[in-house]
């Protein structure tokens, strides 16, 4: 007879989606928040607008701008489920945060230039959320340039490893004037995550908006396209001080982990 104790249990009746309504569901998440340093002659209810609003998400794009010479840090985007613990005193690219910046050399200019650098993951469900906080609550933006990379598993064709591309997908009333000269992001390719979101956004509430979207994720080809097209077509005089060194290394080694090549419309 065999022992009740010991023998291998049944396998369940129950498939695994039964069994979770067993389970009490998860808290919801806090909601993300901005903290802005307070100008003494601007009234805290009032959103800030920009004249632009950069939003860092790629690799080569937060580089540049992490090296740009004068900034001045205004305040950060404080998501709960990410933790502080391990972050620096003074902006690092190791941390995990997404501080906000002010580009202009001049102190309190009344449309200024801001730069939102995200270092930190995003869940997809939380894209809305952020979209919807950094582009019609606390900031409304006149114009909006967002740089995310490419992710190989969602574009039609191949890609090499050896050349650096830029495309771009914008808003339309940015298509009536637009910004950058780049060709279209091919179609059947796809773009997902916080740049998408940020874009849907924009189309939404009629905001003058550009997605660029550059290939590949590392490597001083991409940081001089970025810093060649892009910077020079906004008319950014940015000042970027050394360190491209570090980054090519750094991109190399990330790199070599990357697929680079996409079959999936081949």
């Amino acid at each position: 007879m065999e022992d009740v104790l010991t023998e291998i249990p049944p396998p369940s009746r129950f498939f695994q989606e039964d069994l979770n309504n067993f389970t009490p569901p998860s808290p919801p998440l806090p909601s993300p928040f901005l903290l802005l340093s307070q100008n003494p002659n601007d009234s805290a209810e009032s959103p800030l607008r920009p004249s632009l609003l950069i939003i860092a998400l790629s690799s080569p794009s937060l580089h540049l701008f992490h090296n740009v010479s004068f900034k001045t840090l205004i305040g950060t985007l404080v998501l709960p489920e990410i933790p502080f613990s391990g972050n620096s005193i003074n902006p690092s690219l190791k941390d995990k945060s997404c501080n906000i910046y002010s580009l202009d050399r001049h102190q309190n200019p009344k449309n200024p230039t801001l730069l939102v650098s995200f270092q930190c993951p995003i869940a997809a469900e939380r894209c809305h959320a952020l979209a919807k906080l950094l582009i019609s609550q606390q900031i409304v933006p006149h114009r909006v340039l967002i740089l995310d990379s490419i992710q190989s598993r969602n574009f039609r064709g191949k890609l090499s490893r050896d050349e650096a591309v830029a495309f771009k997908l914008e808003t339309t009333s940015e298509r009536k004037a637009p910004s950058l000269s780049l060709e279209y992001f091919p179609s059947a390719s796809v773009v997902d995550g916080l740049g998408a979101a940020l874009l849907a956004a924009c189309e939404i509430n009629n905001i003058k908006a550009t997605l660029c979207v550059t290939w590949p994720q590392f490597g001083a080809s991409v940081l001089s396209l970025i810093r060649s097209l892009i910077f020079t077509a906004l008319d950014l005089d940015l000042s970027i001080s050394t360190g491209v060194d570090d980054y090519v290394i750094l991109g190399q080694d990330k790199d070599n982990h990357q697929p680079f090549d996409s079959d999936l419309y081949t």
